[in-house]
């Protein structure tokens, strides 16, 4: 006999079979998982390989100088960077050269190797040694002011002083100033070594031992307070703790060796410092009585310990700024 339906517990209407609820999401296929993950891992090694490429490339443009062409016609002087820029200096600090006294000798050497070296003949590179104070630095500033005198443009000579902290770079300027038309003298102020700095390096494989070796068209002009540009101690480790002293100590002492010419400074007498003074206020207009300046020359100097054409220079100063007179040439 047939089944009847039964009714719902409210009453209304007749029960029927529950249906199942349908799935919020149909399941993804076994491997579209993997395929997300891959394509995922694919983009970000993607993107970590432009961005190491971009680092590389910022670092290679921080790490090499620009070596663009320079015309070198706007200065005779120049101060180099080691980001491979020539900074032009229109004005250099310097002194006439008549007015450096008590150097005579050491001038005419300088100005002679110099000259040869402007017209193209053979020259040495040149270490000027000594006693501070005495005029080195005016020394290669003037030479190469008084060289440049009655040349014409095209035939100028040009300094360019590289700072000490700076030596390891110069490999790289004489790179840029290889192919240039001018001829340079590359000037190192104050040169000397310390501690366990290897530097000095750099400048041995330029001066001679490098195999392209220093361009023709360049020089180096150094100042230095030591002979041997290392400190003594330097020298007197090296003998006691090396295991062969005799070469260790050689490997140093040898950087002086690489400049042909050594000009030496030695303390100036007290006539020489006096001679400096009078050139000094002669040449800027400071008058004052012949007597009266000697003894406060001479005091000035007492009062400082030492006699050179510096302290010539800061007593000049003194006397001008007491007198109401300004350093400009008459």
């Amino acid at each position: 006999m047939p089944r009847k339906p039964s009714k719902s517990p409210a009453g209304k209407g007749l029960r029927t079979p529950a249906r199942k609820a349908a799935p919020v999401a149909a399941k993804r296929p076994k491997g579209t998982a993997k395929v997300a993950v891959q394509a995922s891992a694919d983009l970000s090694q993607e993107r970590i390989v432009r961005a190491l490429e971009t680092i590389a490339a910022h670092l290679s443009a921080q790490g090499k100088p620009a070596f663009e062409r320079q015309s070198f016609k706007e200065a005779d002087a120049y101060v180099w960077h080691p980001d491979g820029r020539l900074a032009p200096v229109p004005r250099v600090s310097r002194v006439e050269l008549f007015l450096l006294k008590g150097v005579d000798r050491m001038r005419d050497i300088l100005m002679e190797n110099t000259e040869r070296f402007a017209n193209g003949l053979p020259a040495n590179n040149a270490l000027l040694w000594g006693a501070r104070g005495m005029g080195k630095s005016s020394l290669v500033k003037a030479a190469h002011a008084s060289i440049n005198a009655e040349r014409k443009p095209a035939d100028r000579l040009k300094l360019i002083e590289i700072h000490r902290e700076d030596i390891e770079s110069l490999p790289a300027l004489m790179e840029k100033l290889r192919d240039a038309s001018f001829h340079f003298i590359v000037f190192i102020d104050d040169l000397s070594f310390d501690g366990n700095d290897a530097s000095y390096k750099s400048l041995k494989a330029v001066l001679e031992g490098g195999i392209e070796g220093r361009p023709e068209n360049v020089i180096l002009y150094a100042t230095s307070n030591r002979r041997h540009l290392l400190a003594r101690d330097m020298i007197e480790n090296e003998r006691s703790t090396a295991i062969n002293p005799g070469e260790a100590v050689e490997e140093k002492v040898s950087l002086s060796d690489r400049f042909g010419l050594w000009l030496g400074f030695h303390r100036c007498s007290q006539d020489e410092y006096l001679a400096m003074v009078r050139g000094y206020c002669s040449h800027f207009g400071v008058k004052i009585d012949d007597e009266a300046l000697e003894r406060e020359a001479l005091e000035w100097s007492t009062t400082r310990g030492s006699r050179s054409g510096r302290v010539a220079w800061q007593f000049v100063q003194e006397l001008a700024g007491r007198l109401g007179v300004k350093l400009t040439a008459k």
